[in-house]
């Protein structure tokens, strides 16, 4: 993942910075279409509520991503702190899971054992995610002295946090679809 790359080099991450802006570009056009065909197409496969949230919710998740690497660029972070590297673990191993419910919704009833467990690691991460960023928030008041620096990492910390959030909202949203649908 392209944030985990900014985080671990953080030199150069200009050119990151901006590919990461593309990409954020990219899924809204994806979201956009995919709005776009729900109000064209007649009978969905789903519930057009259901898969209007999914899309949003997921496009969500990336700009969070984005809005966090824009603000280290426009914050003039020089170097990234290990627990905001921790932090991104946790909401790299949630969009692992993500991407992998949301391509078992191909064959959902095939999958549906697999899909509900997996919905449960997601929530079982954000949990994880919660925890860190609650004892990041006790370091970072307790050792930064400068309150700009402070004021800069809690909004970057918090952002990511509310991406693994979101992937906690996609997981809950595929699993009311498999409990709807089957």
């Amino acid at each position: 993942m392209l944030f985990m790359e900014i985080l671990n080099d953080y030199s150069g991450s200009e050119a990151k910075v901006s590919k990461m802006k593309e990409i954020e570009h990219e899924a809204d056009d994806i979201a956009r279409g995919i709005y776009e065909k729900l109000h064209k197409t007649f009978i969905t496969p789903m519930d057009r509520e259901d898969i209007y949230a999914l899309a949003n919710k997921m496009d969500s998740i990336l700009d969070m991503i984005e809005s966090s690497t824009a603000r280290m660029h426009l914050y003039g972070i020089k170097e990234t702190v290990p627990e905001i590297k921790e932090l991104a673990l946790i909401l790299n191993k949630s969009l692992a899971l993500v991407t992998k419910v949301v391509y078992a919704m191909r064959q959902r009833r095939k999958n549906v054992k697999m899909i509900l467990e997996t919905c449960v690691e997601i929530n079982t991460l954000e949990n994880e995610g919660d925890h860190i960023l609650r004892r990041s928030m006790v370091h970072l008041f307790e050792h930064e002295k400068d309150a700009i620096e402070l004021v800069k990492w809690k909004d970057i910390f918090e952002r990511i946090e509310e991406a693994t959030d979101m992937c906690e909202d996609v997981s809950n949203i595929i699993e009311g679809m498999i409990l709807k649908y089957g």
